[in-house]
């Protein structure tokens, strides 16, 4: 068998319609893992459930679509999961908000607790509705998408920041928690991936320069290039990794970029 393998585990990903949610839900179901694609528009999650049935076969996705800022979204998810599939085993908090880019003095208070809510509190529920079941087997896996943010203040992201570097000490926090039952949790801190959720920090020529000029590969990533460590993450050969964060930014962080 091989280390990356996922057969058997049911695999739930937030925001995977698109972007690095779908390239994960996509390398899940590459591995064997049935998945079950979430985001905001049913008819956005039927389309890639659709296409990961017909290339890895039928039965290998569904499709729930769900606000991740309802609490109610988020545990209609779950039950829809564990009814077609049963319990999950290896979740994926990807979905996150940013509708503000500027200075902190001009984020208005809604925008505030947005970033907040949907960043941080709506990855609390979802991995405290996930996690009874995977405490109760003895295994499982749970991974938050934060993002090297976090890791960095930012005169333009910076509620955003705040956000991702929270779900950090969240994951260290879980895997203290969870580690005993047999549990682990990690987070993932891409860098400048090309999505359209991060388009406003690419789409620009100036702005992709300033951006990659002191990346070690001079260059934006692109959402397989996470996939991978997630699915590290949640198979057997990341069996003995919980409570990290793993940097994904093509040597940004550490060129000081």
């Amino acid at each position: 068998m091989s280390l990356f393998d996922m057969t058997g585990q049911v695999a739930l990903i937030t925001g995977s319609s698109r972007g690095i949610g779908k390239a994960i839900a996509e390398a899940m179901a590459e591995q064997g893992a049935k998945v079950v694609i979430s985001s905001r528009k049913q008819d956005a999650c039927d389309a890639v459930a659709a296409e990961l049935n017909a290339k890895y076969g039928p039965g290998t996705a569904i499709a729930v679509a769900a606000n991740i800022s309802s609490k109610e979204n988020l545990q209609h998810l779950v039950d829809e999961t564990v009814a077609a599939f049963g319990p999950v085993t290896a979740l994926v908090c990807n979905a996150a908000s940013n509708p503000y880019y500027g200075p902190s003095a001009g984020i208005s208070d809604e925008q505030f607790r947005k970033i907040l809510d949907n960043n941080i509190v709506a990855n609390h529920w979802l991995i405290h509705m996930c996690a009874p079941a995977m405490l109760a087997a003895g295994k499982g896996s749970i991974t938050i998408i934060s993002s090297i943010g976090g890791l960095k203040g930012s005169s333009i992201l910076g509620a955003y920041a705040i956000s991702k570097a929270a779900d950090m000490q969240m994951a260290r926090n879980l895997a203290d928690e969870f580690g005993p039952q047999g549990v682990r949790v990690n987070c993932i801190a891409p860098g400048l991936i090309k999505t359209d959720f991060a388009r406003a920090l690419w789409e620009n020529p100036d702005t992709l320069e300033v951006s990659t000029r002191r990346s070690s590969l001079r260059r934006i990533g692109e959402p397989h290039e996470i996939a991978g460590a997630a699915v590290f993450l949640a198979s057997p050969a990341g069996g003995f990794t919980t409570g990290q964060t793993i940097v994904i930014d093509g040597g940004n962080t550490s060129s000081g970029g």
